[in-house]
């Protein structure tokens, strides 16, 4: 894959072996997880892309949220989708990080991507906790929607731990990137080369406990884009650096910013993407 410099529009048009530093639920070791704030703060610390989850709220409203209830990380309690968006705007999405964050509210996928638009790349996760058997008026194509409205698809690439997500955009015919989340039970054997022709999806994407050295050779020598979550350990990002991972989902786009850059540098590639 591969985007200009940090510097103007930006897109995922074409692939190639590139690496991307990806603030994981935006920068969200130093501020509430999918707020404005850790999106803000990602975009300041020069990271390539945002990583963000979306449900729907009761009138069926892609929101971003992680959680399928809101106890934890918000001032309200019962699940997402049994509050209006209207409602769920009245909660304090940020007190539960820090009481400086009272202020901070559950934003709507369009209003991020709004603010994303030209600025950074969006890595969407559709929860699976969203996903049902309708499809007509569901959560994937309700994000599909937004994406196109606002002319997004070359800015934003899709991940779901559901498979039937990506059967579900295929034939949508969205030009939006997709990757797959791996997931043990529906995977059923297949390894990561099956999975990605059997889902026809761009990238393969997975936890840094679930990448061992065959899947390693497999993805570098069939070019396939991978990406890896979630890695906060200064040690643990080289490795997957020099191991040929696409990009690093990490809660500290700032340390990894740089790290890349050094490794990068030492190991001989082409840097000039990461100029800013």
């Amino acid at each position: 894959m591969t985007i200009p410099p940090n510097k103007g529009s930006q897109n995922l048009t074409r692939f190639q072996k590139q690496f991307y530093t990806i603030a994981h639920r935006g920068a969200s070791a130093y501020y509430p997880e999918n707020t404005f704030s850790a999106f803000r703060a990602a975009v300041e610390m020069n990271a390539d892309m945002i990583e963000l989850d979306v449900l729907l709220s009761k009138d069926n409203i892609p929101v971003v949220f992680h959680d399928e209830k809101l106890d934890m990380k918000t001032s309200g309690s019962g699940y997402v989708r049994d509050f209006t968006l209207k409602e769920l705007k009245l909660l304090d999405a940020g007190s539960w990080f820090d009481p400086k964050f009272k202020d901070e509210r559950i934003s709507t996928l369009r209003e991020i991507l709004e603010y994303a638009k030209n600025k950074i790349l969006v890595n969407i996760e559709i929860k699976t906790e969203a996903v049902t058997e309708k499809e007509e008026g569901g959560i994937v194509e309700l994000v599909l929607s937004v994406i196109k409205e606002l002319d997004m698809e070359n800015e934003v690439i899709i991940s779901s731990f559901d498979y039937r997500v990506f059967n579900r955009i295929i034939k949508s015919n969205s030009r939006s990137k997709l990757a797959l989340l791996f997931e043990p039970l529906q995977s059923k054997g297949r390894d990561p080369l099956k999975l990605v022709s059997d889902y026809s999806v761009d990238a393969f994407n997975m936890g840094a406990e679930q990448l061992n050295d065959n899947w390693i050779q497999q993805l570098n020598k069939n070019n396939i884009p991978f990406f890896v979550y979630t890695v906060n350990d200064k040690e643990q990002m080289e490795y997957l650096i020099r191991a040929g991972a696409t990009g690093i989902f990490t809660d500290k786009p700032d340390v990894l910013k740089v790290l890349s850059k050094e490794v990068l540098k030492k190991s001989g590639v082409n840097s000039n993407y990461f100029q800013s």
